[in-house]
């Protein structure tokens, strides 16, 4: 049997993620706002605690998959956060945050004698219920070590990327910084190829097929948008959240993020024109109405 290990955030991603670590034979010690998230891990023999501290009362290994960064400072760091717990040792932050949190957390725990992983993740719900994310991992590698049968039930892209702390969470950034920016460029392209007279379905098995071909052509356009099922499976506030790390991040370190920019303001405009908690490709459907023209 394998040792319990805490999770903190049970949502779309965080739920599937505790399924395959049960499935892996591990104990889990949950914490989670949503009673419904918890229900089906609990009638699996996983455990349910009041608070982040508690969680880290119990497990020595405790991951952290929340939306936002602040939510993960208040988890990790606040009052009844997984700092103040006994039994913890390594604290895996599964959240996109940005280095700069992933630093200070660091920082914080490492006064306790607590190791820090930042392990972002990439591939969406689809991944996580397939078992098959990618685990961009930055931190100590004794603690990485230790965690590897951990991600391993989750991932099937496991790097660990160096001692640094905000390693994972700076290659997060870049990934989805691409995703978002591929997503307008490509969606703007079909647009103009549409208005023009070709059609889109057949647009994007040509482009799938040549020197075009991406993520998001071959998997959201393709996939969901051309049979206008925007449900790609990632909120469009969290996208947003994600370019604006970027955009920071980069004004930090003196990289231009020119086109960061602009696809930034369209993630604004569609987080405007619509409920945040939408999928992502919302931001399609905002550029569909300034084109006036569909794809699909």
């Amino acid at each position: 049997m394998n040792e319990s290990i805490g999770f903190i955030g049970l949502g779309a991603m965080g739920q599937r993620m505790a399924r395959h670590l049960l499935d892996h034979g591990f104990g889990l010690e949950l914490c989670d706002s949503n009673p419904q998230a918890l229900e089906p891990l609990l009638q699996r023999g996983a455990r349910s605690h009041a608070s982040p501290r508690a969680v880290a009362d119990a497990a020595q290994i405790v991951l952290v998959c929340v939306p936002t960064p602040e939510i993960v400072e208040q988890v990790v760091l606040g009052e009844n956060g997984v700092i103040h717990g006994e039994r913890v040792r390594v604290l895996v932050d599964h959240s996109t945050t940005g280095p700069s949190v992933a630093r200070r957390l660091d920082q914080a725990l490492k006064a306790r004698g607590i190791a820090t992983l930042d392990a972002p993740l990439a591939g969406g719900v689809a991944g996580a219920e397939a078992g098959t994310l990618s685990v961009m991992v930055g931190g100590p590698a004794e603690a990485y070590a230790r965690c590897q049968p951990v991600f391993a039930a989750f991932g099937r892209k496991v790097v660990h990327l160096g001692d640094t702390p905000g390693l994972g969470q700076s290659l997060k950034l870049v990934n989805n910084m691409i995703v978002g920016a591929t997503l307008v460029a490509t969606s703007e392209a079909l647009l103009f190829g549409i208005k023009a007279g070709l059609e889109p379905g057949l647009m994007l098995d040509i482009l799938n097929a040549s020197t075009a071909r991406s993520y998001t052509s071959e998997q959201i356009l393709a996939g969901t948008v051309l049979k206008r099922e925007f449900d790609f499976g990632f909120r469009l506030d969290l996208m947003r959240k994600d370019i604006r790390l970027f955009l920071a991040e980069a004004e930090a370190n003196g990289t231009p993020a020119l086109t960061c920019a602009v696809v930034k303001q369209l993630f604004d405009q569609a987080i405007n024109s619509g409920e945040p908690t939408r999928d992502m490709t919302r931001v399609v459907q905002v550029l569909e109405g300034l084109a006036g023209a569909r794809i699909g």
